[in-house]
């Protein structure tokens, strides 16, 4: 029997006010349908207090097709940032939030989204994060709140908080890649020609976005990709900057100031993406799949896989394993 491919309902929440972007970016990740590429049927509702359109900017409007009834059948809610930080959310919209939170429900707030969380009282005492340029305003209209400066996006007691703009789809392609793996959300970045792994702890503002110059930018891009095809090697700061050109410690610089991370995080980050791969796609014995991604060690491989993903690597393969054609199967 073909195993049934699961619907996983998602609510967006609307009201006047949300930004248009994070609306196309919530709509792109989890309204489009990629069944055919290996991507699992999502369930995306547009939820909002009432029937009525919801205005945004521009003259733009979004039409709801669920009100907030719907909500507790939701598995994930996604609420949008905001055109103006000092538009108030409905209280039908703020009590929604509430229930769904003691209820278990895992929200994500997209950039300003998180002035309508700490609005309902959801992130007070707990770690959160917004737009570089909002962060002062956040921990002023909201002191109880432990505003993180730097950062893509965070997690605390299964509320979700992304840095401004495209550190959104970062957050929306994050916890796509959490629930159903990293090959799903990689087809899905590749729909949108997007970046498909930009970690949360990166930076979410680098003052010097370019090194100084062309031969730098160069020397920086051929490390990357050399990196990429060389992971199984220790690589190490100062051969990666010799390779570069470069002195280690003005390798170190230059690349921070380009991917907004370190060497050595951007290394780990890079291992751990082939190694979701390897486990997704093949059968491959533990050991060599921690050998071919540069690990050493299967306890090493591990350390980092819980370190980072909150799971090991063996039930990582459980969960997201390729499932065999009907016809191959015994």
């Amino acid at each position: 029997m073909t195993r049934p491919v699961p619907t996983h309902r998602i609510a967006l929440l609307a009201f006047p006010g949300i930004r248009a972007f994070d609306v196309s970016v919530i709509t792109e990740v989890w309204g489009a349908d990629r069944t055919d590429r290996g991507v699992p049927a999502f369930e995306l509702r547009r939820v909002a207090a009432g029937p009525e359109p919801v205005p945004m900017h521009g003259g733009l409007a979004l039409t709801p097709d669920r009100t907030l009834a719907w909500l507790p059948r939701a598995e994930l809610i996604l609420v949008p940032g905001l055109d103006d930080q000092a538009t108030p959310a409905p209280e039908p919209v703020l009590g929604a939030l509430r229930r769904a939170h003691a209820r278990g429900t895992t929200i994500a707030a997209l950039c300003g989204g998180a002035f309508t969380l700490a609005q309902a009282g959801l992130l007070d005492g707990r770690r959160a994060l917004t737009h570089w340029a909002l962060t002062d305003l956040l921990r002023a209209r909201h002191p109880r709140v432990r505003v993180e400066p730097d950062a893509l996006f965070i997690e605390d007691g299964n509320l979700w908080t992304s840095a401004g703009t495209a550190a959104g789809i970062d957050l929306c392609l994050h916890l796509v890649r959490a629930a159903h793996g990293a090959e799903a959300a990689a087809t899905v970045a590749r729909s949108m020609v997007t970046a498909p792994f930009r970690t949360g702890t990166q930076a979410q503002f680098i003052e010097h976005p370019t090194p100084h110059t062309h031969r730098d930018a160069d020397a920086l891009a051929e490390v990357r990709a050399y990196a990429l095809a060389h992971l199984d090697e220790p690589l190490t700061v100062t051969s990666l900057a010799a390779r570069a050109g470069m002195s280690p410690r003005s390798f170190a610089r230059h690349f921070a100031a380009v991917t907004g991370t370190t060497p050595l995080r951007w290394l780990l980050d890079r291992r751990i993406a082939a190694a979701q791969k390897l486990l997704e796609r093949t059968d491959l014995p533990m050991p060599e799949v921690a050998r071919r991604c540069g690990f050493g060690s299967e306890v090493t491989m591990r350390q980092h896989f819980t370190s980072r993903l909150a799971t090991s690597p063996r039930a990582y393969r459980i969960s997201f394993a390729e499932q065999p054609p009907p016809a191959q199967r015994r």
